[in-house]
């Protein structure tokens, strides 16, 4: 981890284990029969169903297997994919499998977050493009390895920031740039969702059907319970990093997008739980304040759990604030404006759900990110993704130092060239993690 690292990208454009080891390594192949795309989804219990309908979409793209160490979630996705789509898919439990196939063309990987980054690597590391969920990584340290080997492999990588292929939210940026809320100092990201009380279940056996060592993977080896499988790893450090670090990668996203700006340089948080005594180890509420002093910008991003209020109409979403007016972005696909001290209304936009193309643009625009990932893969050309892989080391990136100044609890002061702190050794430490024997992000990729 201690190597010198590449200057950061400021701006970016709109069956069963086997034995521990990396995937083959392979060139790229062409694609199948008539320019067919062959797709493989990794992580079946949660956002890989919608990863499955949104590679299914597409013209001339078929997904072929299905990777997830929980046996049990891949019979019943395989069931559900046959009624649906009337065609057979294979299963595997071993993603390094999937690495190894050469039929497969692209992965789409919706696993959980600390397998991210190590499975965008071997993807890239076997030929393969990728489309990976948010967040892009588990850590910062990661996450730049990941930027490094989509560069030294020149693959195709989509982060899962759908917004980013939202006519209206492209519609807001350009506002934003064209100076019409005057000059935008200030971004304000929401994520208010309602996270109940996980309560505490205890150890149990690893249920039939399930790799738990698979499961695990790069993080440390724990002894198994419901507290992590399938869902509530996210409350977790060792496998996820709270809310902000789940929806909020979306927010964050937006917030540096929408300012022009990359990793600041002071960061404070503070947090705590407040509601319920259960399981989680993170913070149910979180109030991160990121500043750019050279740039006179400042971010803030609060997250809620429960009951509350709602901004300016957005539980979720993002607020602008410039030296004329606001531009509010609620949730992914619309936006309002509001401008002078009477705030009077201005122009708005929305996606209005199903395009008449019927590419879904409502909901996130799952269907239009994987068209222009896809039209990417078709062209081998990573200037038209929308949302390329500095953007997922990035946004991640954001929210993982609100989580590390939580957790250090003071202000803290980073460098975003090298990408450490500055004279912190101490916070230095949580940029990355130790890896389990046979599942290390490698330092050289």
């Amino acid at each position: 981890m201690k190597e010198s690292r590449r200057s950061f990208i400021k701006k970016t454009t709109v069956a069963g284990s086997a034995a521990i080891v990396a995937p083959t390594l392979i060139s790229a192949n062409v694609f199948g029969a008539n320019d067919r795309i062959n797709a493989a989804v990794l992580g079946l219990n949660g956002r890989g169903k919608a990863h499955v309908s949104g590679l299914m979409n597409q013209e001339n793209v078929q997904v072929t297997t299905l990777c997830d160490p929980d046996m049990n979630v891949l019979q019943e996705r395989q069931k559900a994919f046959k009624e649906k789509y009337n065609k057979d898919v294979s299963l595997v439990q071993d993603l390094r499998r999937v690495f190894d196939d050469k039929d497969i063309d692209v992965v789409s990987i919706a696993t959980p977050n600390h397998w991210h980054a190590l499975s965008v690597i071997w993807a890239c590391q076997a030929g393969k493009d990728c489309y990976v969920e948010k967040p892009g990584s588990h850590n910062i340290w990661e996450g730049r390895k990941m930027v490094e080997a989509v560069h030294k492999y020149d693959r195709i990588v989509q982060h899962g920031v759908q917004l980013r292929s939202s006519p209206a939210v492209n519609q807001a940026i350009q506002l934003l740039r064209e100076g019409y809320i005057g000059r935008v100092y200030m971004s304000r990201g929401l994520v208010f969702r309602w996270r109940p009380d996980i309560g505490d279940q205890g150890f149990s056996p690893v249920p039939d059907g399930l790799d738990y060592n698979l499961w695990t993977g790069p993080a440390p080896m724990r002894p198994f319970t419901r507290n992590l499988v399938h869902y509530n790893w996210h409350w977790h450090w060792d496998y996820g990093n709270g809310d902000v670090g789940n929806q909020g990668i979306h927010e964050t996203d937006l917030c540096m997008w929408g300012l022009d700006v990359g990793l600041p340089t002071k960061i404070t948080s503070m947090g705590g739980k407040f509601l319920w005594d259960d399981c989680k180890e993170v913070p149910e509420v979180l109030t991160s304040v990121y500043h750019y002093p050279e740039e006179n910008k400042i971010i803030q991003f609060e997250v809620r759990p429960w009951c509350t209020n709602s901004e300016e109409g957005a539980e979720v979403g993002n607020i602008f604030y410039g030296d004329k007016g606001i531009l509010v972005v609620n949730g992914y696909d619309k936006f309002k404006t509001y401008l002078g001290q009477n705030r009077e209304p201005g122009i708005s936009g929305d996606d209005g759900g199903i395009a008449a193309s019927g590419i879904d643009r409502g909901a996130g625009g799952t269907d239009g990110h994987f068209a222009n990932f896809i039209q990417a893969v078709r062209e081998h050309d990573a200037s038209i993704l929308n949302a390329p892989v500095e953007t997922a080391h990035l946004s991640s990136g954001l929210a993982h130092l609100g989580n590390i100044a939580y957790r250090m609890g003071k202000v803290l002061t980073f460098n975003p060239q090298a990408e450490y702190f500055v004279n912190d050794p101490e916070a230095d430490e949580m940029l990355s993690r130790n890896y389990r024997e046979g599942f290390e992000v490698p330092n050289i990729v």
